[in-house]
């Protein structure tokens, strides 16, 4: 079954093992279990894909979130939405939700691996970092809370600004205007799936070769986390 299939039906496709506990094709070498790695990449790439199904389908958004993990059994994720979306009329409060926050990622060409050069038994890859968080929306239609979910963004992406941004740098007015036009949503997770797929199925020669050639070209995210896998 597809990720999606379990939002909405969808044809059937080949089967894959995956591991028993999983919702998505997961090797077992592959699975991101370190709690500190997953919350990293969440707030490393706060950019998050919200899956939804309701009555036209499956649907997808793409939003920038706030992540506490201190909050709830697995943690809470914050965003808004425009007043004008209707993701908050077509999702309730109670509605399961999917969101996938992509982290780094990169192409791998066998040609760096020293091993393809003795046996020439090596193929293209793409290695990657990825989670998948499910939970139950919340739709937050208060001033107060809304105005809460902004300063907490706000402060979250404001951190490595030599001086930054408030909302009290804008005149009052202006910034209450701009709050009526946007609805806040809570997202309390039921539910934290990891995939690192860094080579951990390769000899180690030919992942820490591959790292070294990604991180000289500019991907140093990703050849770290492959020099950290085993």
């Amino acid at each position: 079954m597809c990720t999606l299939c379990r939002l909405a039906p969808c044809a059937k496709l080949r089967q894959h093992p995956r591991a028993p506990s999983s919702p998505v094709y997961l090797p077992a070498h592959f699975a991101e279990t370190r709690p500190d790695e997953l919350h990293r990449i969440i707030r490393a790439h706060p950019l998050g894909m919200l899956v939804t199904h309701g009555a036209q389908g499956v649907d997808a958004e793409h939003l920038p979130f706030g992540f506490d993990p201190h909050e709830g059994p697995q943690g809470v994720l914050r965003a808004h939405v425009a007043r004008a979306n209707d993701l908050w009329r077509r999702c309730p409060s109670g509605t399961p939700v999917l969101v996938v926050f992509r982290g780094a990622e990169a192409y791998v060409s066998p040609n760096w691996y020293p091993s393809k050069h003795e046996a020439h038994r090596q193929v293209p890859t793409w290695n990657y970092q990825v989670v998948h968080v499910r939970g139950t929306l919340t739709v937050r239609d208060d001033e107060r809370s809304v105005r809460a979910i902004v300063a907490r963004l706000t402060r979250q992406h404001e951190a490595g600004e030599p001086r930054p941004w408030r909302m009290g740098d804008s005149a009052p007015e202006y910034i209450d205007g701009l709050l009526r036009q946007i609805v806040g949503i809570d997202v309390a997770i039921t539910s934290i799936v990891g995939k690192s797929k860094l080579g951990q199925n390769r000899e180690p020669r030919d992942r820490l070769a591959a790292a070294d050639v990604l991180d000289a070209r500019g991907h140093a995210e990703l050849a770290a986390a492959m020099r950290q896998a085993f």
